[in-house]
């Protein structure tokens, strides 16, 4: 974090200064009182679970210099903290991270990247910041942070040496991705794709799409709109922007009036279900790509990065080598295990829409086709539907029939919807169960998993399959289910706590 003063702090937050020294500096930041260190500033925000007015004891203890907080918070000695006090914590956050953007761009070179879509927003991410760190000193979120406390802790890890500046935008309602851009102002912004996922909370597959969009929006004349040709409510967007545009493509039949196009030609996946393409680029070179990523669904992420990095300047070949190395850099997205008993477990539960579950699935049955293997899918629920939600699940079930999984598990109770439709399908027999909860899957699994299976775990976040995946591919060596971890592995101030840190 380059470096505020306490009076800075307050000028731009229009905060009080409470018991501070108006020259005091600081010179990084948290929301998590455990990552406080010697000179930070501890943003002590509200959460869902808990407040962080209540730890900031506890992070000045660690070294934090100075709170950003909502009211006075006092020691055991009943003296204030050195606090700036405003209205709203995370705003203050934002005010705070534009002007650490404006200042980066003023006294360096900075290049900022923003990134959005219903999916494979991070995993795209953290192909781009693979490529681009071996370009120049590059910066780009832990995890999935992309919201309203992810992005401006994102920035604040920026300092004066940084070059590349990627920020993953995610959105609940219209008008949040509009606000993220406005504070980091991109030069690139890349829409991945529009799917279905929290269809429910903004009305409509459409309103999504407008959200997304707005990356585009804020783009000045002088940035690059990055455009997935292969999605129709994306390739729609490019009106929406002053930018130029560049497009990347799985087709060989779109084509874009002179505009750039990155394409992936011959795209497939190979026996071990990695992505497999032949790579062109503007320039007319070609790369063949085999990436350590599995599925073929990647191959979208793989396109997205590599248009990215071709517009800012890197090599053709150093961008197809980056690639060819890359695999999954954060936990619980197509996370492939090999147990030492032949148990192959894809950890994919993260997050889920119906596209995402669909794809997942489709990769499953490819891996069981092509090694003779007994495929599982164990699936938790997708929320946030809306009234799509029994629909969506009850095609689901559907799919996987059609997919010829071997045995599905739908876990907990609102996935009723979609054993039912694995049942009306044609599913007979025990080839798909209705379990009550993670517990009870869990001894499912323990019992009747067998050496050579191959095992999905997916569900939206909040259903905690990914903490069953986990266990299912570290189990116990005496046999028996283990004891249940707690889904809560970030303090209760910490930036996952308000659920602003990671949106869809």
């Amino acid at each position: 974090m380059i470096e505020f003063s306490a009076a800075e702090i307050a000028a731009l937050t229009g905060g009080a200064l409470i018991g501070a020294d108006p020259a005091l500096t600081v010179t990084s930041a948290a929301t998590d009182s455990r990552e406080s260190g010697p000179g930070s500033l501890f943003v002590a925000k509200p959460g869902e679970e808990s407040d962080g007015h209540l730890f900031v004891g506890a992070a000045f203890e660690r070294g934090a210099v100075l709170a950003l907080a909502e009211r006075e918070v006092t020691g055991p000695d009943g003296v204030p903290f050195a606090s700036v006090v405003v209205p709203d914590a995370v705003l203050a956050m934002g005010a705070l991270a534009a002007e650490t953007v404006r200042r980066l761009r003023a006294n360096g070179e900075l290049t900022v990247i923003g990134i959005t879509g219903s999916a494979g927003k991070t995993t795209t991410k953290d192909l781009l910041a693979g490529v681009l760190a071996a370009k120049g000193p590059t910066v780009a979120p832990r995890g999935s942070y992309n919201g309203e406390v992810g992005v401006p802790l994102t920035v604040f890890e920026a300092d004066w040496d940084t070059r590349y500046l990627v920020i993953e935008m995610g959105a609940t309602k219209p008008g949040h991705i509009a606000y993220l851009a406005s504070l980091v102002q991109p030069d690139v912004g890349v829409v991945l794709g529009v799917g279905s996922a929290h269809a429910g909370e903004f009305g409509g597959v459409e309103n999504i799409a407008r959200a997304k969009g707005e990356l585009f929006e804020a783009l000045t004349p002088g940035g690059t709109a990055v455009a997935n040709a292969d999605d129709e409510r994306v390739l729609a967007m490019q009106g929406r922007t002053r930018a130029g545009v560049a497009f990347f493509t799985a087709s060989d039949d779109f084509t874009a009036d002179g505009a750039p196009v990155v394409r992936a030609r011959n795209s497939t996946t190979t026996a071990d279900g990695n992505p497999s393409f032949t790579l062109r680029f503007p320039d007319g070179s070609e790369h063949d790509i085999v990436s350590p990523l599995l599925g073929l669904h990647h191959t979208t992420n793989l396109l997205a990065a590599a248009t990215v990095a071709y517009e800012v300047g890197c090599a053709p070949a150093d961008i197809a080598s980056s690639l060819r190395t890359q695999g999954a850099a954060s936990r619980w997205r197509m996370e492939r295990t090999e147990r030492a008993d032949g148990v192959t477990v894809i950890n994919d539960a993260y997050n889920a829409n119906p596209e995402s579950m669909r794809a997942a699935l489709r990769t499953l049955a490819e891996l069981g086709r092509s090694g003779h293997r007994r495929t599982w899918a164990v699936l938790g629920e997708m929320l946030e539907l809306g009234d799509r939600s029994i629909e969506e699940h009850d095609l689901l079930g559907r799919v996987a029939v059609r997919l010829n999984i071997s045995k599905l598990v739908c876990v907990g109770p609102n996935t009723r919807a979609l054993f039912n439709g694995a049942v009306l399908e044609g599913s007979w027999g025990s080839e798909a169960v209705h379990v009550d909860d993670v517990a009870a899957a869990e001894r499912m699994l323990a019992a009747e998993l067998a050496p050579g299976d191959i095992v999905l775990l997916k569900s939206s976040n909040g259903a905690g399959l990914r903490f069953l995946g986990d266990r299912i591919a570290r189990p116990d060596p005496s046999g028996t289910p283990q004891e249940q971890d707690s889904p809560v592995f970030i303090e209760a101030d910490g930036p996952d706590a308000s659920g602003k840190a990671q949106q869809p």
